[in-house]
Formats: structure tokens, C-alpha cells, sequence
């Protein structure tokens, strides 16, 4: 980590000059100048009072958290339910601490889903292959390859493969709810 470079960031990123920072750090221009091109390293009290300056604390500024954004077909997670006749595979490890929680499930003939019942948020599914039922509520809705479907949770909902072949569909839950 480039201490320097990333103060240098969190600097522009506040709108201050070099002195300005200097000026309320009680440090020099030419002490940041030195920081920010790594020609100087400053000392734990140092970096406290510059990330106090910008906002920010020692455990923020070095929490460098890696966000994998590709997810390959070795990282997901398959779990089968023989009695209700479908898988579920999540595509994205430990999706239930993120915002949005895709799915794939497949629905062998007669399938359904496990009824989910209300809760706060959003569902969004794009029907990959088959024809399935939605189920909200008392309502009934008919879907087939290529349809999608996108609602509020706010009604017991599940799917359900009323047709002769298996059916895919990939499901966003928001928040995470599978």
C-alpha cells in the first residue's frame, strides 16, 4: 500500500490543497508534499491526526477489502430438494451479505419452489427454459421461456413447473431471502 498515494486521494477527494491540509494538521506543505510522494513516512500519531483531518480513521484507511466482481462455475453453490422437485444454484458465494441475491433454479415437472412468505423488498426472474406458474397470493400467472416477471414481496409467492419439461429460471431476491 502506498500510504502517500492514498492520502494524496482522500485529499483531492475532501477539495483540499496541500496547505489547507498542512494548515489544519498543524504540519507543513512541504512535509505533506513529501508524504504524498512517498519521500517520507509519518508516524501512527501523524497518520491519526492527517485521516481525523479527511475524515476517516486508521481501520477505514487500511481496510483494503477486495470486491471479486467474476464469478466462475467452480465458485457457485448447488443445494437439491428431491421432495419438491427443484435445485437451486447460487451464483454468487455468500450473496446473503450483499444488497441483491441471484439465483438459479431449476424445476423438474411438477416442481415448485418453497412458498416464501411476505417480507420486505423486490424479486426479479427471467424465465431461462420452460413454462412455470407464479403464484402470488391467490393470483396466477403464467410464464414461459424468455418471460420475466418483477414484483414486491409483499404477498406469499413461489413458482411452480406446470409443464412437461424441465424449467429454468434465473431469480434476483432483494434483500437476500433463498
Amino acid at each position: 500500500m502506498n500510504i502517500g498515494e492514498k492520502i494524496r486521494r482522500l485529499r483531492q477527494q475532501c477539495g483540499l490543497t496541500q496547505q489547507e491540509l498542512a494548515d489544519r494538521t498543524e504540519l507543513s506543505k512541504g512535509y505533506i508534499s513529501q508524504l504524498e510522494s512517498e519521500m517520507t513516512s509519518p508516524s501512527i500519531a501523524t497518520l491519526t491526526d492527517l485521516l481525523e483531518a479527511l475524515g476517516t480513521n486508521l481501520g477505514d484507511f487500511f481496510n483494503e477489502k477486495s470486491q471479486t466482481i467474476v464469478f466462475h462455475r467452480d465458485d457457485a453453490f448447488e443445494k437439491s430438494d428431491e421432495q419438491l422437485g427443484h435445485s437451486i444454484r447460487w451464483l454468487v458465494p455468500n450473496a446473503q451479505k450483499n444488497d441483491m441475491e441471484p439465483i438459479l433454479m431449476t424445476l423438474e415437472p411438477g416442481g415448485t419452489s418453497e412458498p416464501d412468505d411476505p417480507h420486505s423488498g423486490e424479486e426479479f426472474g427471467y424465465v431461462l427454459s420452460g413454462s412455470l406458474v407464479l403464484h402470488m397470493g391467490p393470483q396466477r400467472l403464467k410464464l414461459k421461456k424468455g418471460d420475466s416477471f418483477y414484483f414486491s414481496s409483499d404477498a406469499v409467492h413461489s413458482l411452480e413447473n406446470t409443464g412437461k419439461t424441465q424449467a429454468q429460471v434465473l431469480w434476483v431476491s432483494c434483500p437476500p431471502s433463498f
